[in-house]
């Protein structure tokens, strides 16, 4: 069983000196000392340092109070989660499930050891509560692929307790820099190690200079190539989070899949939509598997949320249990099936089509143009459909025939909302409003279609109840008042297209 925690933390050089005194430190009661532990730590990666290059780490580690497998994914600067699972001679299942999305087939080997001798101290309050973990750490590394070599270091690291407030660690350092001591040029141990342990031809002997910044887009081709990586990249990322069931992240791996779709359609005299539809066809079929379960969950939210609204005098029969019945006869997916398809060949090969999408992108003359005139005319052309659909609705009575083309316009604002996100560096303000107006047409839109969807779902809830000889006086009336949301979002949406119109300026 693997646990989760929050790892906030600075590193700072260290020279023979050791750690300065730090009872000044505001807030600091006392400084106990806990001893040395020794720490052995075997980093595992890629044999291109795959995981390393995304500043992952993966290690198993013995010595000192927390030894077993540890797995930590970057947050921010500083800010990493960490987690753990007990001490065992073999990578546990759920971390090659973690990494896998980086990591494909690759076999993972070790790649670095780490012996390091940690003193420690911790910082306490008046209460006795610990504020941070304070250590000296007297560092060997060793590269155990082929040509590596071997380095020794000192370094200081103050990790803040658990809740702790990440102001205190400004107070830490401001005492440490006044003590002559400044901040690791390296984020890691591991990242020093690798760098230090390099084979000599290809170790330098300056410190390492920044990672070049990407340039900055030029061609048509450019701004859609760096939102395409940029969803690429998302699908990559949130893998490991859709994994660990965190919150919205399987929602947000859904819109990056629609969002790389829509780029391919929206930028078909970009990219050969030849090479890019098929892409769109797996995309589609994971974002279903994605959803397989959501479209449920929202729906059987709305109506479980206006059955609360209800009076207990206007519940007539078992609605809630019918309800509860109905949702689970109709759930089709489950975590374990989700775990299945991320791990699957079909997953992994798309991930691989992606990287190859991105190295070698199939680039049609468009692709060369000014990224005004390119992207402005693609953006210009998702909203044009729009318009027809809307102006083809607003035309309609009330009802089936309206229902339908909202729906298709709900679908388009959604394509012209993406288009206009990617368009946003190439065009500036003009994109951001027309972005900011179809996230407001697309919201409206949404809630008429999933009233749509609710009451159909009442209709079939209602002749289940009556062939049960129960009453559906409940579900009539819930089915009236959708009808009542529907035609609001009806009366809005005219006012509503009349301002979206008004200040697009595409």
């Amino acid at each position: 069983m693997a646990d989760t925690k929050r790892e906030i933390e600075r590193k700072y050089e260290s020279d023979e000196s050791g750690l300065p005194d730090l009872t000044g430190v505001a807030g600091v009661a006392a400084v106990m000392d806990k001893g040395v532990a020794e720490l052995d730590a075997t980093y595992y990666d890629t044999v291109d340092t795959r995981l390393a290059a995304d500043s992952i780490t993966l290690r198993r580690r013995t010595g000192g109070s927390d030894a077993g497998w540890h797995l930590k994914f970057p947050v921010g600067p500083g800010v990493r989660d960490e987690i753990q699972a007990p001490l065992s001679d073999t990578l546990p299942r759920t971390f090659a499930g973690l990494v896998r999305s980086r990591v494909r087939d690759a076999e993972l080997v070790p790649v670095v050891r780490l012996r390091s001798a940690r003193d420690v101290r911790d910082l306490l309050d008046a209460d006795g509560r610990l504020l941070a973990e304070v250590s000296v750490d007297a560092v060997r590394a060793e590269r155990l692929t082929e040509g590596g070599g071997t380095a020794q270091w000192t370094e200081i690291e103050v990790e803040l307790a658990d809740g702790g407030d990440p102001a205190f660690l400004d107070k830490v350092e401001k005492r440490l820099r006044k003590a002559g001591v400044r901040p690791s040029a390296s984020p890691s141990k591991l990242a020093r190690a690798l760098a230090d342990t390099a084979p000599k031809k290809k170790r330098r002997k300056d410190k390492p200079a920044p990672a070049p910044e990407a340039a900055a887009p030029q061609t048509a081709g450019d701004h859609v190539l760096a939102y395409l990586r940029a969803q690429r990249d998302a699908i990559v990322e949130l893998d490991p989070a859709v994994r660990r069931d965190v919150y919205d992240s399987v929602h947000r791996l859904r819109v990056a899949t629609r969002r790389m779709r829509s780029a391919f359609r929206s930028y078909g005299k970009v990219l050969d939509r030849a090479v890019t539809d098929p892409i769109g066809d797996e995309l589609k079929w994971l974002a279903g598997e994605l959803g397989v379960d959501r479209d449920q969950e929202v729906l059987t939210e709305r109506l479980t949320a206006a059955l609360d609204e209800l009076p207990r005098t206007l519940i007539s029969g078992p609605v809630r249990t019918r309800l509860r019945t109905w949702t689970h006869a109709r759930r089709g997916g489950s975590r374990r099936r989700l775990i299945a398809v991320l791990d699957g060949k079909r997953y992994l090969a798309l991930l691989e089509t992606l990287d190859a999408l991105i190295a070698d992108p199939p680039l049609l003359q468009a692709a060369a143009g000014k990224p005004e005139k390119v992207i402005g005319k693609a953006v210009r052309k998702d909203f044009s459909q729009v318009s027809e659909l809307i102006e083809e609705a607003l035309g309609l009575p009330s009802g089936h025939d309206r229902d339908v083309p909202l729906h298709e316009a709900r679908k388009k604002a959604k394509r012209t909302r993406y288009s206009a996100e990617s368009a946003v560096p190439a065009l500036g303000d003009p994109a951001s409003a027309l972005l900011k107006s179809m996230r407001s047409l697309q919201n409206l839109l949404g809630d008429h279609q999933d009233s749509v969807m609710a009451r159909e779902a009442l209709r079939e809830l209602a002749q289940q109840a009556h062939a049960a000889g129960e009453s559906a006086f409940t579900y009539g009336l819930l089915y009236g008042r959708e009808e009542q949301r529907a035609a609001a979002d009806e009366a809005q949406l005219p006012g509503l297209w009349a301002e979206i119109k008004a200040r697009t300026d595409i």
